[in-house]
């Protein structure tokens, strides 16, 4: 006689987030000796159970489907148990889920500098040159968009006080840009980070034009971003963070605007990319 068949999955629930759906569910009982759990995932309304659409296999009952970048997907997932034997457990009730769209996709680009691809790579001094960055920003960072390049005017690490390879100092980077008009919509601010040092990313002031808009406090990564510039590898110890937010449009003018986050807290983050979008009308 085989191995019985353990227990399926129930309660799988999901919700999306900004370039990323994370799916939970009820773990089964605890009599059951279990191997792993095998999700499957597919875009849109169904998953086909194969090897094909095996995404993750995991000991705990959840799961961070990540790197969807920053259009909506639309995912349907089904999570199967796998007990010690070997033996399979039937799919669990399939779930859609979708990932919520950030402004990089939905707004009209004003400024940006990189690309929302959950990579740092375009910055000037990645993936690992943090060593050098008080020789070659010892005023921080002051980019004008259209005659800067990133790869030499940007820094891939903006570090903080907290870090002695950088002065132990604050750290300021602004981002210059012209606009031949006000905005006349919403303007929303996307600062994603491919990694953040983990137990003390800090924080920043944002200002614009002169004027302080908030405090950005950030999440706590893996501390690795500071040797690796690219999230989406397999198996990348990286752990990006997304903060997206309205900015009052009244700050905005024709002609130059300056953006400053002004690192005063903390430790470094690690830049994937970041950008100001004016809503559609």
């Amino acid at each position: 006689m085989g191995a019985p068949f353990p227990p399926a999955v129930t309660g799988l629930r999901g919700r999306g987030e900004l370039a990323r759906i994370v799916v939970d569910w009820t773990p089964v009982p605890w009599h059951t000796v279990v191997d792993h759990y095998a999700v499957h995932g597919a875009p849109g309304s169904g998953v086909r159970i194969s090897s094909e659409t095996l995404l993750a296999k995991t000991v705990y009952p959840h799961f961070e489907h990540k790197g969807l970048g920053g259009a909506a997907q639309r995912w349907t997932y089904q999570v199967v148990t796998v007990g010690a034997s070997g033996a399979r457990s039937r799919p669990s009730a399939p779930i859609p889920v979708t990932s919520r769209e950030s402004v990089s996709a939905s707004g009209i680009p004003l400024a940006v500098v990189g690309d929302f691809d959950g990579k740092g790579l375009e910055f000037a001094l990645s993936p690992d040159g943090y060593s050098r960055y008080p020789a070659t920003f010892p005023n921080g960072v002051d980019f004008r968009l259209g005659t800067g390049d990133p790869r030499k005017a940007w820094s891939y690490l903006q570090p903080g006080p907290a870090d002695s390879w950088a002065g132990r100092r604050d750290h300021r980077f602004r981002l210059r840009f012209d606009l031949a008009a006000a905005p006349t919509t919403g303007v929303d601010l996307a600062l994603w980070l491919i990694d953040s040092h983990a137990t003390i990313p800090g924080s920043a002031v944002l200002g614009i034009n002169g004027t302080t808009v908030d405090r950005l406090a950030f999440a706590g990564g893996a501390t690795k971003g500071s040797t690796l510039g690219d999230s989406t590898a397999a198996g990348s110890p990286l752990k990006p963070s997304y903060l997206e937010r309205p900015l009052p449009a009244e700050l905005f003018r024709a002609g130059e605007n300056v953006l400053e986050l002004h690192k005063d807290e903390g430790s470094w983050i690690a830049y994937d990319a970041i950008g100001v979008f004016a809503r559609r009308g």
